[in-house]
């Protein structure tokens, strides 16, 4: 039976592909789940509006320079930070660092704190300023990867935009470059899987979450921060359970000036705690887990055909 036509429309930049088709082989040492943490660093500007907020502007209107949640975000890189460093390598956790490249510069002491710790670098724009925001995305994307590399001496193999925003040019410019991989895409799945980008080139999506995500629980939906123990916990108990099948990705995001704080940092240590405690699971980043994707999945010729 011939695959249907393929639907932008319908699938965006992507086959469908149903969970139970999936045929992947186990994670390095037979594990069956992966963890992948991502830290969210990133640079905002104290001359515009805020990327967010915790405070409501009051009621004579928002300002610039919005000092109190400017503050908000600069506890992340002063304090908290430091305290998802500690308490990620205390679990033997290498994250996913998802960082703007100005970082190098306006915050050097993380980028050379992550590279010690081994972390993946991933670029996530120049500034925190969305990719349908700036003038020219291939320029932004050339400056976030040059800009890495010259301070890692190791070439970024990935992509996170700000926000996740992308325009319909994005993962063509990403290719371009020579990105492997692509995480805007990853909260549509449990597994990576292939994305169409132009000229046969191949990109692959990695699970990225939003509902495990402190933005979404405690930025968004306001809750107190054991709903971040209670979803992650959650969550890994059903794809653990799924994962004696069928290997699993489990995503966590977080953000320095979130789970950074005082009043949460404990609960991300019981988070890994109860996840790492149990057997076949292994912390992964985002290049590791592309690479396990790539080496037994060849590039669907559907997705080759349609990106020409």
């Amino acid at each position: 039976m011939n695959p249907p036509e393929h639907s932008l429309l319908s699938h965006g930049p992507m086959d469908y592909v149903s969970a139970p088709a999936r045929r992947l082989e186990p994670f390095p040492d037979g594990a069956r789940l992966a963890l992948h943490v991502i830290v969210n660093v990133e640079t905002w500007d104290f001359q515009r509006p805020m990327p967010r907020t915790a405070l409501p502007p009051p009621a004579s209107g928002g300002t610039v320079p919005d000092v109190p949640n400017f503050a908000w975000y600069q506890y992340g890189q002063r304090v908290g930070i430091w305290r998802l460093f500690e308490t990620l390598r205390r679990h033997g956790v290498r994250a996913t660092l998802s960082v703007n490249s100005s970082v190098c510069t306006e915050y050097p002491e993380i980028l050379q704190r992550a590279v010690a710790e081994g972390w993946e670098m991933m670029p996530h724009g120049v500034v925190q300023r969305t990719m349908s925001s700036v003038e020219d995305e291939r320029a932004v994307i050339t400056e976030a990867i040059a800009q890495l590399e010259s301070v890692t001496g190791t070439r970024p193999r990935g992509w996170l935009g700000p926000a996740l925003v992308e325009t319909t040019q994005t993962l063509d410019l990403l290719a371009e470059a020579g990105l492997d991989y692509c995480c805007d895409w990853g909260p549509a799945d449990d597994v990576p899987y292939d994305l169409r980008v132009a000229n046969g080139r191949r990109m692959i999506a990695v699970p990225y979450p939003i509902e495990t995500n402190d933005i979404v629980v405690c930025a968004v939906e306001k809750h107190p921060a054991e709903e971040l123990y209670t979803r992650c916990t959650a969550a890994f108990d059903q794809l653990y359970a799924e994962s004696k099948t069928s290997p699993k990705v489990l995503p966590i995001a977080l953000h320095p000036y979130l789970t950074g704080t005082p009043h949460r940092i404990a609960v991300l240590g019981r988070i890994l705690a109860y996840i790492l405690k149990r057997k076949k699971v292994r912390a992964m980043t985002a290049a590791e887990i592309t690479d396990w994707y790539v080496a037994q999945t060849p590039q669907s010729p559907s997705v080759i055909a349609t990106a020409l």
